[in-house]
């Protein structure tokens, strides 16, 4: 590991930010995005059923603040969607850094695979011709190690990425059936 880490000079600082950003949204967005806090059991058993005017609102669930939004304020259905999309909104919070992090790790890797190169043909040629040895092994473990610390930073984090957005999607459906049935409700009674 410590090889590693010497092997890819300065590209180590700005590929550990990336990891540690990448750690860090990983792991906030995953513990934010548990049912329970988005929509809980009690509130989709609520919704699936054949009312819903005892909707639970206790609570701070993303679900539960829409209900109390809706009861309490008694918006108009545009005033009413637009709050649903802010709190959907709410969901992806973070997101865009993997994004930036998986667009960054491979090119912070991809820099150092080209100073290591500059490294090796640039400055290393003697007067004959011959590459000078160790400066050589340098610049080889230089660009090798950046690029494969890069894709080990962008490849995990691009498959969470996929696992968040799929969780968000599948969170939003839900809200979104929860607003419609809160609208239906009213439209019922009118």
């Amino acid at each position: 590991m410590r090889t590693i880490i010497e092997g890819a000079g300065v590209f180590i600082y700005p590929l550990g930010l990336c990891s540690l950003l990448a750690v860090f949204v990983i792991v906030e967005r995953l513990l934010a995005l548990r049912q329970s806090r988005i929509i809980p059991e009690d509130l989709l058993d609520a919704l699936i059923g054949p009312r819903c005017d005892n909707l639970p609102t206790e609570g701070n669930s993303v679900g539960a603040r829409i209900v109390r939004f809706f009861q309490q304020r008694k918006p108009d259905p545009e005033t009413f969607k637009s709050y649903v999309r802010v709190e959907l909104a709410r969901l992806e919070r973070g997101v865009f850094m993997l994004d930036v992090v998986i667009a960054a790790a491979p090119l912070l890797g991809l820099m150092g695979t080209v100073v290591g190169l500059v490294q090796v043909f640039g400055t290393n040629v003697s007067a004959d011709g011959v590459l000078q040895g160790e400066t050589f092994v340098r610049g080889v473990s230089l660009a090798l190690t950046t690029t494969v610390i890069g894709l080990s930073i962008a490849i995990p984090a691009l498959l969470f990425h996929a696992i968040i957005l799929r969780r968000i999607d599948l969170l939003a459906t839900r809200l979104d059936m929860l607003a419609e049935r809160l609208l239906e409700s009213v439209r019922r009674k009118d």
